[in-house]
């Protein structure tokens, strides 16, 4: 596709330009979660199918996940539900502002531009100063985005004076599937790991209760123990997974990062072995 073409091009001269390094870069994306559903093929889908009454679990929340391109700085993620107190939240004594994501709400479980914005003033931009400045970095930052109805073209003007240091870039319509980072991999491996601990705690639940499924999805399982499946699941997203997510927008930052992770010992051996075919070529 010519435009993702292009825009990889307009990408490269911009890093080139800005001196961006890749804890500078990051992505940020939507995604919609289904919290209580399985995989369709699974037994405990086919017995939930087989209860009296059985409704498709399709209670849905909306994450909006972020990484940088260098994978070693995760951002608390948005979180947006149909409900605002959840009754889950009082019988487990949560309280919002400890959570491990950002938590808002409206009838619909949509990300809107308010939300955006928010996220990006109270958590995105003091997340990302905090991590440079720990990494002794220039605190400077380019967060890329898709045009999705919650990133509007002058979302710039939105972010508060002490977080100026943050520039949006917008991928061309139509090419996020190509390009945009989070959807390489990111959010599937996210839900796939999210789906491995729902199903673990639903098996390790039944199997020492011998409680029915209805009475596990009844009782046992909540928007309460949901978040902390989210946050195991979030966590063990690597950053070889948020790494590689960028091979098709920046292939530099992946080679980068394959030399990375080579043991030191290989390392050696092939700098030894490129000086010594240097010899064999200068004799």
């Amino acid at each position: 596709m010519k435009a993702a073409e292009d825009y990889i091009k307009t990408f490269s001269d911009l890093i080139k330009a800005q001196g961006y390094i890749s804890q500078q870069v990051f992505n940020c994306d939507e995604t919609g979660l289904f919290w209580k559903k399985m995989p369709n093929k699974t037994y405990i889908t086919a017995e939930e199918k087989m209860m009296p009454g059985h409704k498709p679990m399709k209670d849905r929340l909306t994450l909006a996940l972020c990484a940088n391109a260098s994978g070693d700085c995760k951002i608390k993620p948005l979180l947006v539900y149909h409900s605002e107190n959840p009754r889950a939240f009082k019988s487990h004594k949560i309280l919002k502002e400890k959570l491990q994501v950002m938590w808002r709400s409206n009838p619909k479980a949509w990300v809107t531009r308010k939300f955006f914005v928010e996220w990006v003033n109270l958590v995105f931009g003091p997340s990302v100063k905090k991590y440079l400045q720990k990494k002794n970095l220039p605190v400077q930052a380019l967060l890329i985005l898709d045009n999705a109805p919650a990133h509007p073209p002058n979302l710039e003007d939105d972010i508060l004076e002490e977080f100026k240091f943050i520039k949006v870039l917008y991928l061309p319509p139509n090419t996020t599937s190509i390009l945009q980072p989070m959807d390489q991999q990111v959010i599937s491996n996210f839900k796939k790991l999210y789906t491995k601990h729902l199903f673990r705690r639903c098996f390790e639940v039944t199997e020492t209760t011998n409680l029915t499924l209805r009475e596990f999805w009844k009782d046992h399982f909540n928007i309460a123990i949901c978040l902390k499946i989210i946050d195991q699941a979030w966590l063990g997203v690597t950053k070889r997974i948020l790494t590689s997510a960028w091979k098709k927008l920046w292939p530099e930052v992946v080679a980068e990062r394959i030399y990375e992770e080579l043991e030191p010992g290989l390392q050696m051996r092939r700098i030894l072995l490129a000086r010594k075919c240097i010899d064999l070529f200068s004799q």
